[in-house]
């Protein structure tokens, strides 16, 4: 048994090493085509490539970049756990306060920055190349939330039934936000458009009153207003406006189109707009200076600002200000009343869907970075893509969470930190994250700059190899680029009583060969001339060394329990037991795993089958019928014959020895001489003995019942007698049958003949007198 174990502990961890290169040929191939040179470009060519700082590691031919390689294929190579640099990336929380709880009307006043919707708010994170880091974002919609509403209200010649209802805008807007938050400022502002033809007469009369009549409106002559201009002024002149770091609400009322960038020309501005403040005494002072703004240029300033804006228009524009719509985050449309009538409440539901909704967006990012979100919102909507940066439906008091991926593809030109931020739109709280990038090992910082070992200085000792300075290359930085094609160096390449450089297998350089890299990674070249491969070994089944060994420099070096060339010839026995628990049988040697019988006449896997051969139990028949029965063809030599095994009676088959005693058994079943049956069991035990174990009792068949015999076989007769006659009188029956209707159809057919018989005589005679009929007298 113990035997047994070990066997199955040896075939483990063959299948473990198996499995283990296999696993390094598949991870490490990135890591050996990178050709690092040292341990930075090592960690920075995957998450998976680990360096080996041991000093010895290489073996002769081996360039440096053999020592980064996946993990599993570095300790598979003999490098120490301890000695492989694989830096980790990691997180870091600097600030994580909780999410504010309370209530509206609380007698708890916060100022806003001290009112806290989303969590964390600052961490680090430690980026390796190509492996992501994870970290939790949980966001609440505060209640009570201060609000700043900026009205911002087209007063166009067409809006002027709407200016008397905005008068009266601000007490009863304010009355209804008191119902959403007891801290609550609105704004009002106007915009007309650019004083410049052709949207607006230009003569001076219509300059001094572009309308008939005294009014506080304004008119112009084409369609579309300069509300865009209006738009980015209220976004970036937060001072004048006075906005605070709160819920920024703008309300933008209108009944017209916009213009946007481009649209300038035709007034002769081509100036593009700066995107900057330009208010004086609360007028736009460059109006006829600056282009309209894009809509790219309003997205940004109203993100950068955490505006979010409500278009109330009037029926006719809707479907132009929901287009609009789409391309501003955070923004809604509502019907605006021919008379602003209903803005308040327009107002109210276009809040409650702005605020419903929590969508993240980051800062710009670094090069080679990438970020992933997935969103954990109510009922278990779960969301991931872009779909993954928001959640609906959200009411105050709700919480939900979003799981962000930072992922570095490559390491920054001078490794600097950088700095992103991710905020949900329209709010002015932002989570801050410092990323830091692993581009170096631990190691490197313990280097040894123009170190003896590095060849007389040439270069900086670190991670167990040679960093070699500008101009100098080489394992040891022993050679100069200069020098690197120089003859007289070949020579150190060449082994001796040969012409080829390398083997020609490798190159020269500085007098050291340096094998070549094959396309399959995991097959090298190796040795102080590149004589030595791991790939050019006997083969068995299509496998190097069977699949149980390593080839070493052309040669198989077998794993344990294996030998031969080619590692194919086990010196596990356990093919060649036999049922009987011997070796081939005892007919033959156990080689390489498969017997090889000694005696011709015996074959098969353990020598257990003779063609040519009696079986064991043909074979011992007659002694054991003499010995037992005294009967047989050996009874007169039974006593010369038949004493080579001890015998032993028992009372019944279930006496006999059965199968799973230490000693060889075969169990038996013949005929004797008078064609009874007896059963024996012949077995060998460790001595050489044999044993015959015999049922005492032979099963005899019994002599045939007579009278049951004759009895069934009179009945028989009988039967089929009487069987016979009911068939031959039915099929007499049928046949009368069939006879009788056939007469019988046949008198109904038949036709009688009613002519007179010709030998047919009537008894009567007729007689005419000949004078009957004539006259008297004549």
């Amino acid at each position: 048994m113990a035997e047994t174990n070990l066997t199955l502990l040896t075939w483990a961890g063959i299948l473990c090493c198996l499995v283990w290169s296999g696993s390094a040929q598949q991870g490490g191939s990135d890591c050996i085509k990178a050709n690092a040179k040292s341990c930075g470009e090592c960690i920075q060519a995957g998450p998976n490539c680990g360096w080996c700082k041991k000093t010895d590691f290489l073996q002769e031919g081996e360039p440096t970049s053999a020592r980064c390689d996946d993990l599993a294929a570095l300790k598979s190579k003999g490098c120490p756990e301890q000695d492989i640099e694989n830096p980790r990336g990691s997180k870091r929380v600097l600030e994580d306060r909780e999410v504010t709880n309370r209530k509206i009307g609380a007698a708890e006043k916060l100022k806003p920055e001290a009112i806290t919707q989303i969590q964390p708010q600052k961490l680090v994170l430690q980026l390796r190349v190509g492996e992501p880091q994870t970290f939790s974002l949980k966001f609440k919609r505060a209640e009570d939330y201060p609000i700043d509403l900026y009205y911002l209200m087209d007063l166009s010649y067409s809006m002027k039934d709407d200016l008397e209802n905005v008068k009266s805008l601000g007490t009863a807007l304010m009355r209804e936000m008191e119902k959403i938050t007891s801290d609550f400022r609105i704004g009002f502002g106007s915009f007309v458009e650019k004083t410049v033809m052709p949207y607006i007469s230009t003569t001076p009369a219509k300059l001094r009153n572009p309308c008939t009549g005294k009014q506080h409106i304004s008119g112009n002559l084409d369609s579309p207003e300069g509300g865009f201009d209006a738009i980015m002024q209220v976004a970036v002149c937060g001072d004048q406006i006075g906005w605070r770091n709160v819920t920024r609400l703008l309300v933008f009322s209108t009944d017209a189109g916009f213009h946007f960038a481009g649209d300038g020309k035709l007034g002769g501005i081509v100036l593009p707009n700066d995107g900057k403040c330009h208010l004086e005494n609360n007028m736009y002072t460059m109006s006829h200076y600056y282009d309209y703004p894009s809509i790219a240029h309003l997205v940004q300033k109203l993100s950068e600002n955490n505006i979010q804006t409500i278009f109330a228009v009037t029926e006719e524009f809707q479907a132009v200000y929901k287009e609009l719509k789409n391309l501003i985050p955070k923004s809604a449309v509502g019907t605006l009343s021919s008379n602003s009538s209903n803005v308040i409440q327009l107002i109210i539901d276009a809040y409650n869907s702005l605020s419903s909704e929590v969508i993240l967006e980051n800062s710009k990012l670094p090069k080679g970075v990438t970020i992933s979100y997935k969103s954990y919102c109510k009922n278990g909507v779960n969301d991931t893509q872009e779909d993954g940066r928001k959640c609906s439906n959200i009411s105050i008091g709700d919480e939900v969470r979003f799981e962000i991926n930072v992922t570095a593809n490559e390491c920054p030109k001078k490794g600097q930190n950088e700095t992103i931020k991710i905020k949900p739109l329209g709010f002015t709280e932002e989570v801050e994250i410092g990323l830091q990038f692993i581009c170096e090992c631990m190691c490197q910082s313990e280097g040894e700059p123009n170190s003896p070992a590095c060849h007389d200085g040439n270069g900086t000792f670190e991670c167990g190899a040679c960093r070699c300075n500008e101009g100098r290359i080489g394992r040891l930085c022993e050679c100069s680029t200069d020098e690197v094609n120089s003859e007289d160096m070949d020579a150190y390449c060449r082994r001796e009583n040969s012409t080829e450089i390398c083997s020609n297998n490798g190159e020269c350089i500085c007098g050291q060969c340096v094998c070549k890299k094959r396309e399959n990674t995991n097959e090298v070249y190796s040795g102080k001339y590149c004589e030595c491969d791991n790939f050019n070994c006997d083969r068995s089944n299509g496998l190097i060394c069977g699949g149980n060994g390593i080839c070493k420099c052309r040669v198989c070096e077998c794993f344990p329990n294996f030998t031969g060339s080619a590692c194919d010839c086990s010196l596990d026995t356990t093919p060649c037991l036999a049922a009987n628990g011997q070796i081939c049988n005892g007919r033959g040697t156990c080689e390489c795993g498969t017997c090889n019988c000694t005696d011709p006449k015996f074959q098969g896997p353990t020598c257990e089958m003779c063609q040519t051969c009696l079986g064991v139990c043909a074979e011992h028949k007659d002694c054991v019928q003499c010995r037992a029965f005294d009967k047989g063809e050996k009874k007169e030599t039974c006593s010369q014959e038949c004493m080579h095994f001890n015998m032993t009676r028992v009372e019944s088959r279930d006496k006999l020895p059965q199968p799973g005693q230490p000693d060889p058994l075969s169990h038996c079943k013949e005929k004797d001489v008078d064609d009874c049956w007896f059963y024996f069991t012949y077995s060998v035990n460790s001595n050489g003995e044999a044993n015959v174990h015999v049922v005492e009792t032979p099963e005899c068949p019994s002599g045939p019942d007579i009278i049951p015999i004759v009895a069934g076989v009179v009945a028989g007769i009988v039967l089929i007698g009487l069987a016979l006659l009911l068939i031959w009188k039915l099929l007499m029956i049928i046949h009368d049958r069939r006879e009788f209707a056939k007469f019988e159809k046949e008198k109904m057919n038949a036709k009688w003949d009613t002519q007179e018989n010709p030998i047919y005589k009537s008894p009567i005679n007729n007689f005419k007198n000949p004078n009957y009929g004539r006259k008297a007298g004549l």
